[in-house]
């Protein structure tokens, strides 16, 4: 089963949305895109510091962030 509870469909459909491709947006997450991928996919989760950096990056409103990451 999945670890995490994010709303990965949410997720990747604002990263499609916001022009960068997941090289860029790792790169200025500080993480490969590997571990993007992986943390994506549930298979790792995300720390709360790169939920704040990702939530930068994508400019996520607070609503957006915790309905991705904080989904029940």
């Amino acid at each position: 089963g999945r670890k995490t509870m994010i709303e990965v469909e949410k997720l990747k459909d604002i990263i499609d949305e916001s022009g960068m491709t997941m090289v860029a947006i790792a790169r200025k997450c500080n993480m490969s895109r590997e571990t993007l991928y992986r943390k994506i996919s549930g298979r790792s989760e995300f720390t709360a510091s790169e939920i704040i950096r990702l939530t930068g990056v994508l400019d996520l409103s607070k609503r957006e962030r915790d309905e991705i990451f904080l989904s029940q």
